[in-house]
């Protein structure tokens, strides 16, 4: 999968670029640290990509916090107990989703992708996302126009 230089030195890893795999929630990520990378025990960081127009599955992630830094492209992401909020990122800006907090991302652009690095409080690549399809249903896609 990664990898990983420093291996035997207690504590210290350097993570080179892994293989991609789509996650549950419909992200294309790239796992750089992890429990299953290198043994942590309390973050997970990684690549995300998101292809032009492509849009995530409604879900949260349970009990963790969520850090994301947009590296290029602009990302669009409804969010609440209903999905009925909205907001944008682009490069260069700093997205935060609290513990529980149901989103749905996706790229607004249909020929650039988003590529963004995430980091979370739980150290596993899966674990903690819990899917909301019964959400996606009632998301006003007007407000992701313009």
């Amino acid at each position: 999968m990664s990898s990983v230089s420093g291996q035997g030195e207690q504590g210290f890893r350097v993570v080179r670029e892994s293989a991609p795999f789509r996650g549950k929630q419909g992200h294309i990520y790239r796992p750089a640290v992890s429990a299953e990378a290198v043994g942590s025990k309390g973050l997970h960081m990684q690549l995300l990509e998101i292809p032009p127009g492509e849009r995530a599955h409604a879900h949260k992630h349970e009990s963790h916090e969520t850090a994301i830094y947009v590296l290029s492209g602009v990302s669009g992401c409804f969010w609440g107990e209903r999905l009925e909020h909205h907001a944008i990122a682009g490069a260069g800006e700093f997205v935060y989703i609290a513990a529980d907090v149901p989103h749905l991302p996706y790229n607004r652009s249909q020929t650039e992708p988003v590529t963004a690095v995430i980091a979370r409080t739980d150290p596993n690549e899966q674990e903690s996302v819990v899917l909301l399809p019964h959400l996606e249903a009632g998301v006003d896609w007007s407000k992701a126009e313009g």
